[in-house]
């Protein structure tokens, strides 16, 4: 085996870096930085890199689980500072609900931190290695976990508004610590580490040891693993997202579309959309429940399936997904202008998903009728417009209270309007004014859609 001076360095993550983001070194990069030797090892070699990235700074956690953490945070600062590198602390109060484990728990507040901190475009990169890999896929193992769980943790994922990273998934803990041993840097060992009764730390002190004597190579063979499964996953996303394209009825699904899957695309396709809301996937058994009893149900008894975070209920022939707590996000007080022949797609804000103008030649709308610039809003009280032609004007209030749609859905439609009137209510009703007639040349299909996986 090459020495370790041989396994990692700034020309090895240099070249890791070029394989992992097209655009490097033309790229803003930050490390979440613990202050540990595998975060060290990665700042230290940052400063070194032969072509440098066009910015670099790092932020480091302060969870507060520990009464030494101001400590910590203090001296990972100050080692930042010995490498000319900012760093900005930030301070986390981690909460545990009842059932709840500390560990994953503080994991998603510090996510939700450094996707705070992050700026437009720049690119996280975390210290995650190989042992890390190996851990992570055989908690995933014992917790029976699909093939998502097994992918593990990503080489490049999104994390709005930017990237994240982690390029030392090839590379051993013992080879990190060598490096940063080898440059007399210094760094953190938390204590927390040495408490086997968190379970990573159980695996990694009693477990792998084991392991690695009869299997020495187990790190990098179940990290090919890993890929291989993230591989499948990919293919399973791309089914999903074409399952989900026919049975979408804007931020909803069609019950019938889904019924005519059978149960593991179904199941599938479940997955995916729930986890593209936003929302947790639910375990087997719910999901299980929605793909199954659910569905069946008669078309008035309006079901639902509840997990930690999220409801899923069925009104109709239509699946909806809400936050149990506070089902209604709130919708946008804004307006929004849309120069919709530049810009067919208008995203909207606060994950409402999008609204799309598409060319259809058998289209209810006559694009030749439609202004230039398009304004959208959300409901205020009082709307309304002729849906039939020739008929009377009539409250939207009405049209909405006829569709069943639930209060919180209501107040979520985007409504599309030309200068003070309205032309159109999400995907649902158009006003006759901009209806297509036969001899119309231009026609068109606003849709509403999420974003689906």
């Amino acid at each position: 085996m090459a020495p370790a001076s041989q396994q990692f360095g700034a020309r090895w993550l240099a070249r890791r870096l070029a394989q992992l983001l097209p655009d490097f070194p033309a790229v803003e990069l930050c490390v979440a930085f613990s202050g540990g030797a595998d975060s060290t090892a990665l700042l230290a070699a940052l400063t070194q890199l032969p072509r440098p990235a066009r910015a670099l700074r790092a932020v480091h956690v302060d969870h507060g689980l520990n009464r030494e953490s101001a400590a910590w945070a203090r001296q990972a600062a100050a080692t930042a500072r010995l490498l000319g590198v900012p760093c900005e602390v930030l301070t986390a109060k981690v909460a545990r609900g009842r059932g709840e484990s500390l560990e994953a728990r503080a994991r998603e507040v510090r996510y939700r931190l450094l996707a705070g901190a992050l700026r437009q475009g720049e690119v996280l990169l975390t210290a995650h290695h190989e042992d890390d890999q190996l851990e992570t896929v055989l908690l995933m193992l014992l917790r029976g976990a699909g093939v998502a769980g097994l992918a593990a943790m990503p080489e490049l994922a999104a994390f709005p508004p930017g990237r994240l990273a982690r390029p030392l998934l090839t590379r051993s803990r013992a080879v990190l610590e060598a490096f940063v041993q080898d440059a007399g840097l210094p760094y953190l060992e938390d204590p927390a580490n040495l408490e086997e009764r968190l379970d990573r730390n159980y695996l990694r002190r009693r477990v792998l040891p084991l392991l690695r004597a009869r299997w020495p190579a187990a790190a990098a063979t179940v990290s090919r693993s890993a890929r291989h499964a993230a591989e499948a996953q990919r293919l399973l996303e791309g089914v999903a997202r074409a399952d989900l394209d026919r049975a979408s009825h804007g931020i909803a699904l069609e019950a019938s579309a889904l019924r005519a899957l059978p149960p593991e695309r179904r199941h599938n396709a479940l997955r995916c959309w729930i986890a593209a809301r936003g929302f947790t996937v639910p375990p087997t058994a719910r999901l299980a429940e929605i793909g199954g009893p659910l569905l069946a149900a008669r078309a008035d008894a309006q079901p639902a399936v509840e997990w930690p975070g999220a409801r899923l209920e069925r009104h109709g022939g239509l699946l909806r997904l809400v936050a149990p707590a506070d089902e209604a996000r709130a919708a946008p007080r804004s307006a929004i202008r849309w120069r919709w022949r530049a810009q067919p797609r208008c995203p909207l804000p606060g994950g409402m998903g999008t609204l799309e103008l598409r060319p259809d030649a058998h289209g209810p709308l006559n694009l030749a009728a439609l202004p230039a610039v398009l304004t959208i809003r959300w409901r205020r009280g009082g709307e309304r417009l002729t849906v039939a032609r020739g008929g009377p004007r009539r409250a939207l209030k009405s049209l909405l209270r006829e569709s069943r749609l639930r209060p919180a859905e209501r107040a979520r439609l985007p409504l599309v309007y030309g200068g003070a009137q309205l032309l159109a209510v999400a995907d649902l009703w158009a006003d006759e004014s901009v209806q297509a007639r036969a001899p119309a040349r231009q026609r068109a299909r606003l849709v509403w859609t999420a974003p689906m996986c």
